[in-house]
Order: structure tokens, then sequence, then C-alpha cells
């Protein structure tokens, strides 16, 4: 029998469950490109619930322990003495995700001899130390695309809400009590007519593109895979080879590109410093690709008239962390892709990597990142993160 630990975010301050809005949410089948949505044997959730968070448990309980695992669930995954430290040894599974990561480091991975699967819960498996899983055997699986079309909307929605100048004006008729349109307006500007880019086009950086065009943009990107040119003149795309030739032609920038060392602090004071003066940054991949204290100059100065995202370093971030405090910002915790709508497919998706490694069957490829079993079947994809 195998041990499962799984690391997820607390639970509502409030208490769970929380009052859903909601009664159902929309079935999706499939994604662009034909893929089809999570297929599991069975699920023991209702989609549209909380499942990312310690008593949401994912929706796996009942599967795993009525086949007889060991099954442990816990949000604390830091410091000395902690769950995932104390459970992590006997493991042979650790189930994660991006937005509470269990950062599976070279010395963790040493410490569980017995580790042999790592499962993102959502798609981004970068707080995996990818050498160090090869090196010990392991399987790393994501739910590929299950929320990528979240991410993509949320990045969307950050971008008109720092045009708009959208969180001060609410502020002015909320904790204000005012009703100053002057104030409001005089940072909002209509996003028409911009030119708004996106760094790494694949499945979140295309999806932010086709939301983005009925908006009468001028489309830009950069990655170091060119779209096929039926897709760039579909969009009204302009290709550009590289981030300083993005950053320099844009008043937008939406990032999706993976964090690796060629784009950890990719944007520091040298590349914002090449935007157009009061540029916009939004960023849902990762925040090391921008460098944190570059952006809190920008913004004082000017230079950036916006930065957005839901992406930090470390994750949580502690309290003086100087975003949290920093002028003209709109972020938000890690939460583009763990909405409900999201959670019924990345816990589907999760149940669907269980069931098969736990029989013995193939994972599907699109799913795996390392395959350390042999349970790869054709087209798996090796040492990659994918998006």
């Amino acid at each position: 029998m195998a041990k499962i630990l799984a690391v997820l975010y607390p639970d509502p301050v409030g208490g769970y469950p929380p009052d859903y809005a909601r009664d159902e949410i929309p079935t999706i089948t499939g994604y662009p490109g034909g893929q089809t949505a999570p297929t599991p044997e069975a699920i023991d959730f209702t989609p549209g619930q909380l499942l990312g968070c310690v008593s949401g448990e994912l929706g796996l309980r009942r599967f795993l322990e009525e086949r007889g695992h060991t099954f442990v669930v816990t949000s604390d995954k830091e410091g000395a003495g902690s769950t995932l430290d104390r459970e992590l040894p006997d493991s042979d599974v650790v189930i994660s995700q991006p937005f509470w990561p269990a950062y599976l480091t070279p010395e963790r991975i040493a410490a569980a001899p017995r580790l042999k699967l790592a499962i993102t819960a959502g798609i981004g498996s970068d707080h995996v130390d990818l050498p160090s899983a090869i090196s010990h055997g392991m399987t790393v699986a994501e739910v590929t695309y299950s929320n990528s079309i979240s991410v993509s909307e949320h990045a969307v929605m950050q971008i008109l809400t720092l045009v708009r100048n959208y969180l001060p004006s609410h502020e002015w008729v909320t904790a204000k009590e005012g009703w100053n349109i002057a104030d409001s307006a005089s940072r909002a500007y209509d996003l028409e007519g911009m030119d708004v880019g996106v760094l790494g086009s694949g499945r979140i950086g295309q999806a932010v593109l086709r939301r983005l065009k009925p908006f009468d943009v001028t489309l830009h990107y950069c990655d170091v895979h060119r779209l096929p040119q039926e897709v760039e003149e579909e969009l009204g795309l302009t290709y550009h080879p590289d981030a300083r030739s993005l950053a320099s032609a844009i008043d937008v920038l939406s990032i999706h590109t993976p964090l690796h060392p060629q784009t950890q602090n990719l944007f520091d004071d040298e590349l914002i410093g090449a935007m157009r003066r009061g540029s916009y940054i939004v960023n849902t991949a990762r925040a090391l690709i921008v460098s944190r204290d570059a952006v809190v100059r920008a913004l004082n100065s000017g230079r950036l008239a916006g930065y957005a995202g839901d992406v930090w370093y470390p994750q949580p971030p502690p309290p003086d962390h100087p975003w949290r405090t920093m002028p003209y910002e709109a972020m938000t915790p890690h939460v583009s892709g763990t909405t409900l709508s999201a959670q019924a497919r990345y816990s589907a998706g999760t149940r669907e990597i269980l069931e098969h490694w736990l029989d013995g069957r193939p994972i599907r490829p699109e799913y795996l990142i390392v395959d350390g079993g042999g349970l790869a079947g054709a087209g798996a994809r090796s040492y990659t993160v994918a998006g």
C-alpha cells in the first residue's frame, strides 16, 4: 500500500465549507487543440466545491482509503519540524499545487527514499527540483491545460484593472467614501489602440492573445518557438525574436514564460528601463522572472504605470514583502488558476494520474514532465515545464 502526502492551502478563514455563490458550474469536456479534459474512473466530489484547501482534500480521501492507502493532508510546509518534512521520508507520492507549493528541493528528495511520484494539481512544476527528481527515479506529473484558460482570464482582468485604474476608483466609493471622479480618471486609459505583448506563447499566452484581439489592440509576442504563419495572420501578431525587442515596442506586457535560468530576473532595471514610460506589466507566470526591487523602483519613478500579477516569491510572501505596499499595483494571491471551475478539473486529473500510477498503467503522455517509472507511453515529455 502507498502513502500519499498532499500539501494544500489552508481552509477559508470563515470555515469550511464556504457559502457557494452558484449551485453548478459549466461542464468542460475538452480544450483548444483537441486534448480532452480529465477522465478518471469516478469522482467523489461535486464540481464547483472548494477542493484545493485542506478540508477539500482534492476529493481524494474516499478513493484512496477504500483502496487501503494512507492519505495525509496538510498546509504546514515550511520551517523546522513542518508536517511536510515529518511525513515526507516514508511517502510514496507528494501532491502539491503552484498556489501553495511544497518545494521539493534536492535535500527533501534525498531524504525521501520511497518517493516515486510528485503530482502538481494544476500546471507548473518548477517547485520540484527536476534534476534531483530524474536522478532519484521519480515521476513528475501535472494536470496539463486544466487551468490554463483560468489563468488567461485572470491576466486579461488584471490588464484591464491596471489600464482603467479600477482599484483606486473602487476605493473612492468604498474605503474613502467619496465620489472623486477627477482622481479616478487621472490615471485611467482605454486599452483600445495600445500595443499589447505576451512573453511566452504557449497555451496560456495564446489564450490571452485570443481574448485580447476583440479589444482592437495591436498584438505582439515573443517565444523561442515562432507560431505558425496562419496563427500570426489570424490574430494580426507581430513577432519579436527576443524580450528586449518586445519590451521596447509595447504598452502592456503579459508574462507567460516558464521560469528557468535564462528567464530568472529577466526584467531587471535595464530591461524595464527599455520599456515605454508608463507601461504596464502583468505577471501570472512566476515571480522570479522579474526583479522584485526593480519593479518597485520602476513604479516609484514612473517608468511603470502599474504592475499586477498573482505570483510571488516565496509563496506565501512575508508580511513585509514590498509588493504588498508598492504604488500602482493590483496584486492578488496566487489564485488565477484555482477557481472553483479549475479545481474540478485539476482534482479530477489528479485522481486520474493516481488511478493509473497505482494500477501500474501508463499515465497520459501530456501529463508527464519527468517519466521516472517507464509509464509514459508514446510522446512523453522529459525535463520540461508545461504551461
